[in-house]
């Protein structure tokens, strides 16, 4: 088995020149007459070019197969191997990364599971996020919550912002707003996510994420991309974290949003965020304020689902747009708003119902 990469190179470059360098220099490299004894050996590890084709404006496409076990089966070991010490000697966008089913970890939840906790199977679900981002109480955070819950809002989410400060602990936080869902189940039967945001140095967040799964967390939110593919990895294969993973896309127009440089998005919040463990994906979708083109947004979308994965349009999300993000996605979809609920003129109960409102005249 393999993994094959697709990378863009500008018409400015040499495309077949760095795509022998990638296949050879980002695997088993060269080796002298020394080592002619083990060169079978060391042809195994190499990299192949498989096609190397021009577009209409002079940039080149080259597909590289790189040999499976390469890789420890996990992202950084991935990301390391296609783009790692290249991404500094050469120019070029990873645009495609196929991989094989198994490879990586696969989402707990996901979507079946999310809407399983939810008991919501026949609609698409919405989502908040608790507003303003910082300088909350707990019980400030506790009374949005009882205001949101009273209008049958799915899930809310803290800040990506939001860590462990002074203001509002995040234990503190959590205890808070898990009364608030206690009550809500008791008196609905139903229940709402609360996804909190976890943070701190990868030992401390990944205990930090265990003592607050054992306070009740129903959902974590964690800034992959700040914080490592690697923790997320750890979060998801950890067998007290029975929880669902959402992800948020912090960092990602550092990496992705060059044209001749880095990654795609569609590589990063798809490929990578579908094989880490992630049960449901922050995207900024192609009708808010950090805009994705049409057609990245819906090749994320594909790719997630492919792996029973959550797509979240996010940013600049309202009711005006529903008919058209439930024309792209149909129902496997969490609609995301903060401002859009939050800020409504009447309150954010009634900007949870005219949410409602605009699904059911939707569907």
């Amino acid at each position: 088995m393999s993994i094959e990469v697709d990378y863009l190179f500008p018409s400015q470059s040499d495309g077949a020149k760095q795509a022998e360098m990638i296949a050879i220099g980002q695997t088993a490299g060269t080796w002298s007459a020394k080592y002619a004894h083990k060169e079978d050996c060391f042809k195994e590890h190499l990299g192949q070019v498989v096609s190397l084709n021009r577009l209409e404006d002079g940039s080149q496409v080259a597909r590289i197969k790189f040999p499976l076990n390469n890789t420890e089966n996990d992202i950084a070991s991935l990301l390391t191997m296609i783009f790692g010490k290249y991404s500094m000697a050469g120019t070029a966008k990873v645009i495609q990364v196929k991989l094989p089913e198994g490879y990586g970890t696969s989402p707990k939840f996901g979507i079946t599971g999310i809407r399983q906790k939810l008991g919501v199977w026949d609609r698409p679900l919405v989502m908040s996020i608790f507003k303003p981002a910082l300088g909350l109480s707990a019980s400030e955070h506790a009374s949005i919550l009882q205001e949101v819950a009273s209008a049958g809002l799915d899930i809310i989410k803290d800040e990506e912002l939001l860590g462990d400060f002074p203001s509002a602990p995040t234990l503190e936080r959590l205890k808070a707003c898990t009364q608030v869902i206690d009550r809500y189940q008791q008196q609905t039967g139903k229940t709402i996510l609360y996804a909190v945001n976890v943070t701190g140095r990868a030992d401390v967040l990944l205990e930090r994420a265990r003592l607050l799964v054992r306070n009740g967390a129903n959902a974590l939110l964690l800034n992959v991309l700040s914080y490592g593919f690697s923790v997320l990895e750890a979060l998801a294969n950890d067998s007290e974290i029975q929880v669902p993973i959402f992800a948020h896309p912090a960092l990602a127009g550092a990496i992705c949003g060059s044209p001749d440089y880095g990654l795609s998005y569609e590589v990063v919040l798809g490929t990578l965020m579908a094989h880490a463990g992630a049960d449901a994906v922050l995207l900024p979708s192609s009708y808010g304020n950090l805009q994705l083109k049409a057609h990245q947004e819906q090749q994320i979308r594909d790719i997630l689902r492919s792996r029973n994965i959550f797509p979240v349009p996010s940013a600049g999300m309202r009711p005006a747009i529903v008919p058209q993000a439930l024309a792209d996605y149909g129902i496997d979809v969490i609609l995301n708003a903060g401002t859009g609920i939050m800020d409504h003129p009447a309150g954010p109960q009634e900007g949870v119902n005219a949410f409602f409102q605009a699904v059911k005249m939707s569907t």
